[in-house]
């Protein structure tokens, strides 16, 4: 258990040092709103990397907006959850007002700067942890048609099955710990508040 997202970034920071990511002109830090960002910020300081958001948004089930019925990246491209079944119509229609959270986030994280080109470049997608994939399948399926050159997965803890599942939607994916027994990614934090609009600003501009 780490005490906090900032103690499960520097850890998570190390192990990418460890892997030859600190210091190179071609590595982008992603990280993916909101907690994924204090994580990231961490990643970049230590890797001496600038640092971006990718936004991507669950799409919930009906009656049951916790359950993921699929995602919809930055693009309004929309992935769905193939063990749920539920209709592309449904999918489409509970995407769009997600697509449009996910515009007006990007639009007050940057705060008027340009994204990060990320065409030919290591680019490193950070969480504070994940569950079932799905949003991350939806972000690493949008760097593939940006052109990135290298993709790597870089969170601290998510469980087995999805770990193996995400291996094959990038070229590398580094994780702190994948338990057999992994209940939700809060249970490896002491601490694990949600973070604002304003805390993930705050820590964008520190690029």
């Amino acid at each position: 258990m780490w005490t906090d997202r900032v103690e499960a970034g520097r850890e998570l920071a190390e192990k990418l040092v460890g892997r030859g990511y600190a210091e190179r002109d071609d590595v982008i830090v992603l990280g993916v709103p909101r907690g994924g960002v204090e994580v990231a910020r961490e990643v970049a300081d230590r890797l001496g990397a600038p640092l971006d958001v990718v936004v991507v948004r669950k799409i919930g089930a009906p009656g049951n907006s916790e359950y993921a019925a699929g995602a919809v990246d930055p693009d309004g491209n929309v992935y769905p959850n193939t063990d749920a079944g539920y209709s592309a119509a449904y999918l489409e229609s509970a995407a769009r007002p997600e697509h449009e959270e996910a515009q007006r986030r990007v639009a007050l994280y940057r705060s008027g700067r340009l994204p990060l080109e990320l065409k030919g470049r290591t680019v490193i997608v950070t969480d504070d942890g994940i569950a079932t994939g799905l949003t991350a399948i939806a972000a690493l399926r949008w760097l593939r048609a940006r052109e990135a050159e290298h993709t790597v997965l870089a969170v601290p803890v998510m469980p087995p099955d999805t770990l193996t599942r995400l291996a094959a939607e990038c070229d590398e994916v580094v994780v702190l710990e994948a338990p057999a027994g992994f209940y939700a990614v809060g249970a490896h934090y002491a601490s694990f508040p949600q973070l604002t609009d304003a805390q993930v600003t705050a820590l964008l501009a520190r690029s």
